[in-house]
């Protein structure tokens, strides 16, 4: 059995954030990087909303550099994933998928979340080519262009009218006959003049030479009056919500209603105590690279203090 003082379950901008600054601590953290090595980011191309890169930089190489930089600082960063975890008691026992037992004296959990995808090949094929799931990290490339959003509720209404702003034209694909989103965001996207909504409608494929240049759609599916067209689009926007990856931790951590993990406020630390949660996981409001970053440098800090205070630093 492997005793460390703070295991790292995730990578990504939370996970390798908290490897920096608990190294910096001397706290020799290892962290596995989960099956998703570097997170969510890995799956959008230039980043242009992350602080420090004029020019904006690659997903993949800005989470190669932070991988490299919490090597750097002395974290002991490894492929693989926890598939076992208690947390009952201190030292926390986890167990990765070889079977290597870690007792960890703190646990930060920055496991992140999955976008929900509707489950089309098309999806796949144009990821990264048209396909995206975070308009606030895409949406500056399709200034002046068109787009579709997928969704009816609160968020698919935020990232309608946040590309309003942007885009030419932005439709709405939804699913019902009717909006779930509040009432004032509903207010807001019918009175804004750039976006159409489309009810009763389904998206059954999208297509394209050099990447996405419209989509196929059908509406009224299964009815009698069903009918199929295509609209021209430029990009493609999943708005059907996330599912944090905390599968691990049901029954054990705190959770609210989507299963994301709930955290003190003003802080990362869970119901358990020397268990934090940083990035994603724990944020169904923000979800940006910049954003976990920085929970997962609060995570680390807090995990130092509350050794601190055991007098087991």
């Amino acid at each position: 059995m492997e005793k460390v003082k703070t295991l790292i379950i995730g990578s990504g901008p939370a996970g390798y954030t908290a490897a920096i600054y608990a190294s910096r601590s001397n706290l020799q953290p290892l962290l596995y990087r989960g099956i998703q090595p570097g997170g969510q980011l890995t799956t959008t191309t230039i980043i242009e909303n992350f602080p420090g890169f004029k020019d904006g930089i690659d997903a993949n190489q800005l989470m190669m550099e932070m991988n490299q930089q919490a090597v750097n600082v002395g974290a002991d960063v490894r492929d693989g994933a926890i598939v076992k975890a208690d947390l009952s008691k201190r030292p926390f026992i986890c167990e990765d998928e070889r079977g290597n037992v870690i007792e960890a004296s703190t646990v930060i959990i920055a496991t992140g979340a999955s976008a929900k995808y509707l489950g089309l090949p098309d999806e796949e094929k144009y990821r990264g080519q048209g396909v995206s799931a975070c308009a606030t990290c895409d949406g500056f490339f399709y200034r002046k262009r068109t787009v579709a959003v997928v969704g009816g509720g609160d968020t698919a209404c935020e990232e309608a009218m946040y590309l309003s702003g942007l885009a030419k034209k932005v439709y709405m694909i939804v699913r019902k006959p009717f909006l779930r989103a509040a009432e004032i965001m509903q207010k807001r996207v019918m009175e804004q003049e750039n976006i159409e909504i489309l009810f009763n409608t389904n998206t059954v494929g999208l297509f394209g030479e050099q990447g996405v240049e419209g989509a196929h759609l059908v509406r009224n599916k299964g009815e009698q009056n069903e009918e199929n067209y295509d609209i021209a689009i430029d990009g493609f926007f999943l708005a059907i919500g996330h599912t944090p990856n905390t599968e691990l931790f049901k029954g054990q951590l705190e959770l609210d209603q989507q299963g994301f993990i709930i955290t003190k406020p003003r802080s990362t630390a869970t119901n358990i105590e020397g268990v934090y949660a940083a990035g994603d996981v724990a944020d169904p409001i923000y979800r940006q690279g910049v954003v976990a970053a920085g929970t997962g440098a609060m995570a680390a800090i807090e995990a130092e203090r509350f050794l601190q205070d055991k007098g087991e630093k």
